[in-house]
């Protein structure tokens, strides 16, 4: 998991800087979180400024310089295999 971008990408949803959110996250990207499951940049931004989940994912994954698979687990839950640190 890249940390650095999943910072960045964290303190932007705060901000509500939906300008730099529309570049980090890719068209198709694929968003889990508790009870939550959402695929496409649009709807991912929807959700967040609705409020969605601020928390730390378990592990993001990235594709050509985006965010393209975000995974917050409940607590206590390990990551989904396979999805950690993309070869």
């Amino acid at each position: 998991m890249d940390e650095e971008v999943a910072a960045r990408v964290l303190r932007a949803v705060r901000d509500g800087d939906t300008a730099f959110l529309a570049l980090a996250l890719h068209p198709y990207l694929h968003w889990t979180e508790p009870g939550v499951k959402l695929r496409g940049r649009t709807r991912v931004l929807a959700h967040l400024a609705a409020g969605g989940s601020t928390a730390e994912p378990t592990s993001c994954e990235l594709r050509d310089g985006q965010v393209y698979r975000w995974t917050v687990a409940r607590t206590g839950e390990p990551p989904p295999s396979g999805q950690n640190d993309p070869a």
